[in-house]
């Protein structure tokens, strides 16, 4: 009885993914999994390419914008 009038009163059903659900868990496992992979070498090399063109384009706006 009291935990229906739990549920009325937060105007929600309790759902069971509380924080110490098992899902949550699980979620939080994997999440801390995929945080200590390390980044791979090829989009390293990626990202160092478009930071490189990103300045190359921003260089040539900065000249355009002199003359």
């Amino acid at each position: 009885m009291n935990q229906q009038r739990t549920r009325q009163q937060t105007g929600r059903a309790d759902d069971g993914l509380g924080p110490n659900s098992d899902i949550g868990s699980r979620l939080r496992a994997l999440y801390g999994a995929v945080q200590e992979e390390g980044v791979p070498s090829q989009l390293l090399d990626l990202l160092e390419k478009l930071d490189s063109a990103e300045q190359a384009q921003s260089g040539t706006n900065a000249s355009r914008n002199r003359e």
